[in-house]
């Protein structure tokens, strides 16, 4: 699996000790999307909720829970997940940043500048 290989490259795993965490780079993270196991269903998940807590966070890989065969939910690591929603907000400010720079060229418009952006907005 090419991202798997990708994510190797970029980040090794560490090595097991307590306070070694895995990478959180972008292949990683992709990886860790893509790699879905087996899911636990939501019945016993009830019963094995510490435990499938510190498998996430130990593993860094989601545990997906699973109800009539169908992932219905993921229990993640809060760290991975905050590191997820960064990047998913940085990938929001580059898609708007390339659409505002391909409106600038359809329309011939010039970039405001950054001092007159500051005095509008009273930063100044």
């Amino acid at each position: 699996m090419e991202h798997k290989r990708l994510a190797h490259k970029e980040n090794s795993p560490g090595d097991g000790r307590p306070g070694r965490r895995r990478g959180t780079g972008t292949a990683t993270l992709y990886a860790w999307y893509m790699s879905m196991r087996e899911a636990v269903s939501v019945t016993e998940a009830r019963s094995q909720l510490a435990a499938i807590i510190d498998r996430a966070r130990a593993e860094h890989q989601p545990v997906y829970l699973a109800r009539r065969g169908r992932p219905v939910a993921a229990v993640v690591d809060a760290d991975d997940l905050d590191r997820i929603l960064e990047l998913a907000q940085d990938m929001t400010d580059i898609r708007a940043a390339e659409q505002a720079r391909a409106e600038m060229a359809a329309t011939g418009a010039a970039p405001v500048p950054w001092e007159q952006v500051k005095a509008e907005l009273g930063l100044t």
